[in-house]
């Protein structure tokens, strides 16, 4: 089980006026996800989600707070916890020049895939990615949604436990996203434990087990699609959203 305790990440910014001020990208934020659960992170642009995956991913280190999976830290475990995790950030770059084929084989060498395991394992992940038509094919080549199922491809090669999904979805044409989020589907019933952040809310609807609302570095709501829909009385999360933050998005 991952557990979230307390988590704060502090930044500096300059004002107008070139002044030094701090401010918390999020601030105190819990929660826990257990195996063959998907949990959504749901907020708009800025309210925090990318700096929360990346602590979680440990890849940025939190001001204070604690990120525990299982027993293990990465105080003490971080190179162990990361072989259990695959993260994915709309903004990662992959090389342009190989085709898909050899990045899979390169992230198979880079995990430690047994060797006379590595062309079973790409075989399957082009199947479950619908890839078989473009593995050997050059990514400088393939369309937005193709290179973002490579994406995902090079994070499932060495069949991590915890998926860290930040906006996997996004700018992708229907039948992409369609097969990504299947994907994750299929991951939830092989027990993976999948954190999903997006500002979809409709998308999280559909496949999150609980959705954690977060807003300006806080949650603000945290539940399944159900219960929080009923608790605002409404009757999909995007009203929900709204009717939590009350004024706040007509502020100046």
């Amino acid at each position: 089980m991952l557990q979230v305790s307390d988590l704060k990440k502090k930044f500096v910014k300059y004002n107008s006026k070139r002044e030094k001020e701090e401010f918390y990208a999020d601030n105190g934020i819990s929660f826990q996800a257990k195996e063959g659960e998907i949990i959504g992170i749901l907020g708009p642009n800025g309210a925090g989600k990318t700096t929360l995956l990346r602590m979680v991913a440990g890849i940025l280190e939190p001001t204070s707070g604690t990120i525990s999976y299982g027993n293990l830290s990465f105080e003490t475990n971080g190179i162990e916890i990361k072989k259990d995790i695959a993260y994915l950030s709309g903004n990662t770059k992959i090389y342009q020049s190989l085709s898909t084929y050899e990045l899979l084989k390169m992230c198979c060498d880079i995990y430690g895939v047994d060797k006379g395991l590595i062309e079973t394992r790409i075989q399957e992940i082009a199947t479950i990615l619908e890839m078989n038509s473009f593995l050997y094919n050059r990514i400088e080549n393939l369309s937005t949604g193709q290179t973002q199922r490579v994406n995902i491809a090079r994070c499932l090669i060495h069949d991590p436990k915890y998926y860290i999904l930040d906006e996997a979805t996004t700018g992708l044409d229907i039948i992409s996203s369609q097969i990504i989020l299947n994907f994750i589907k299929e991951e939830k019933k092989r027990g993976k434990t999948i954190l999903y952040s997006t500002h979809y809310m409709e998308e999280a609807e559909n496949i999150c087990d609980r959705v954690i609302m977060v807003n300006k570095g806080i949650v603000i709501k945290e539940g399944t699609p159900a219960y929080i829909k009923k608790d605002t009385n409404t009757t999909n999360l995007r009203d929900a959203f709204f009717q939590l933050i009350g004024d706040e998005n007509n502020e100046k």
